[in-house]
């Protein structure tokens, strides 16, 4: 199954090239930037149109941070009578392959579907072996997830628990956005670690302190 994995557009989907012959897309939630409810609705109405209409057979997504419409559940009906595969976080099948979706990533900030680094790890614990593609918003700790933080200083920001869960279940395809690539930071792109059977994925498309350029990264391609 071709499938093209892409995140973080947050409101610049129009931008993005979409590869021939693909079946299956992925996006890693944030298809929307403002908090603010009725600019992000604007938002989210045009992604889920374009979403809606590309010309391919499964399409599939989760939410992230910034993504406010998805609090709601006319929006989640929308999507779903759209034939959108969405799940806040849950197991989905995609012509055959075990999928696991969630939109959770650990509190930083005043945005949505938030939780404490301390309790986390609670929404990992339903996580199995067998997993074909994992699909969160944030990426593990320590896996293309540096930035910088509220001191300038550079640190890890992804989610240890989530790490830690990923190295007891091995899924083979893990793919992410929520942490962008900046000026002097690479997070965008494709990693395996040692032991670990797992391919990581940053699919973000945008670059921090840069967001007026749009789409900067093209997505990933691979086989399912």
């Amino acid at each position: 199954m071709k499938t093209f994995l892409i995140s973080d557009s947050h409101g610049f989907h129009n931008q993005i090239v979409i590869p021939p012959d693909i079946d299956c897309i992925i996006h890693s939630g944030d298809s929307t930037n403002y908090w603010e409810l009725y600019r992000n609705q604007l938002e989210a109405d045009s992604f889920i149109d374009w979403f809606s209409k590309l010309d391919i057979k499964y399409k599939v997504m989760c939410g992230g941070n910034h993504d406010h419409y998805l609090m709601k559940k006319y929006n989640i009906d929308k999507i779903k009578d759209l034939g959108i595969i969405y799940n806040e976080h849950g197991y989905e099948e995609v012509n055959g392959r075990l999928f696991f979706l969630s939109n959770y990533t650990p509190t930083f900030g005043d945005w949505f579907f938030m939780k404490d680094r301390v309790k986390i790890s609670r929404y990992w614990e339903e996580l199995i072996e067998g997993i074909d593609v994992l699909i969160t918003h944030g990426p593990p700790r320590s896996i293309m997830d540096l930035s910088y933080d509220r001191m300038g200083k550079l640190e890890f920001c992804g989610d240890g628990a989530l790490y830690k869960k990923i190295l007891k279940i091995n899924p083979k395809i893990h793919t992410f956005g929520h942490l962008h690539s900046n000026s002097d930071i690479i997070n965008y792109g494709s990693r395996t670690i040692a032991n670990v059977d797992t391919i990581f994925y940053n699919s973000s498309m945008v670059e921090d302190n840069n967001f007026e350029a749009g789409i900067i990264n093209k997505g990933h391609i691979i086989n399912i």
